[in-house]
């Protein structure tokens, strides 16, 4: 699989996202397998966050990686209201329980709160420097968002990005590409099915031999300096995501994908979910 770098380590291109995996326990042993599968087609990057299940993912992903912990890159989110100077280390070491580890590859700000941004800065950094965690980074960040940061050691920002939301490109995604700055792309093939099911991307899979989603991932990273996290919990939908990267689409494809879901022409409002 493709591959970028991403907090001083090659990654690849597509990882594996975990929103709404912890909770419910009667789909843990499903969730754990999925997680582990999909270690095992090459998306070793797994991203997670102290939010999901209220840390009921970050659960599932420690027995999905116990015994196998130095296959995998590790993403997990904080709470605004845990980033706080106090708050964070405290967190943190919630988080690394939950996971079974003892270090957290990357640990994100999953949007912004109520204290400033350069003392969430400093906790990241003492978590760092104590090795808790390898780099940090942000989410659901805006260019005044990162501007006012100003932060070099900011290794990422994950945000929404699909076919259907397409206003990071005006520039949030150039401003994140001149950086050089990878960009997490969530809810890559959008939510509830909706976006798949649109004729036109349809049609396109039709042509490639492939299926909707692989072609709405592909279309995503055709995209310089931009990797996916799709969730998923079944072994066939695990393969497809895997096997989204090797998918070219054509110049007339991306035409008609423009045609139905048109590109930002003016600022938009940062989407969120």
């Amino acid at each position: 699989m493709r591959t970028l770098e991403l907090a001083d380590t090659q990654v690849p291109v597509i990882g594996q996202g975990t929103w709404r995996m912890g909770e419910d326990r009667r789909q843990r042993d499903q969730e754990i397998a999925a997680l582990r599968s999909g270690i095992e087609l090459g998306m070793t990057l797994i991203d997670t966050a102290e939010m999901y299940g209220e840390g009921g993912a970050e659960e599932v992903v420690g027995q999905a990686i116990a015994g196998r912990r130095d296959q995998v890159f590790l993403v997990s989110k904080v709470y605004p209201h845990n980033a706080s100077r106090k708050g964070l280390p405290l967190a943190c070491e919630r988080s690394l329980q939950r996971l079974g580890t003892e270090v957290i590859d990357l640990y994100l700000l999953h949007w912004r709160g109520q204290y400033p941004l350069a003392e969430t800065v400093e906790a990241f950094e003492r978590l760092r420097e104590a090795g808790k965690i390898r780099r940090w980074g942000v989410s659901n960040f805006d260019v005044a968002d990162l501007e006012e940061l100003d932060a070099p050691a900011c290794a990422t920002n994950q945000v929404l990005y699909n076919l259907e939301s397409r206003g990071i490109e005006f520039d949030l995604l150039p401003a994140c590409q001149h950086r050089r700055m990878p960009l997490m792309a969530y809810c890559p093939i959008g939510q509830g099915g909706a976006l798949l099911a649109k004729p036109v991307l349809q049609q396109i899979a039709r042509n490639h031999g492939v299926t909707s989603a692989q072609v709405a991932l592909a279309w995503l990273l055709r995209q310089d300096q931009v990797l996916v996290i799709p969730k998923a919990a079944r072994p066939a939908h695990l393969r497809l995501n895997a096997q989204a990267g090797e998918l070219q689409l054509e110049p007339q494809d991306l035409q008609a994908l423009d045609q139905v879901f048109t590109p930002p022409r003016r600022k938009q409002h940062l989407e969120m979910v």
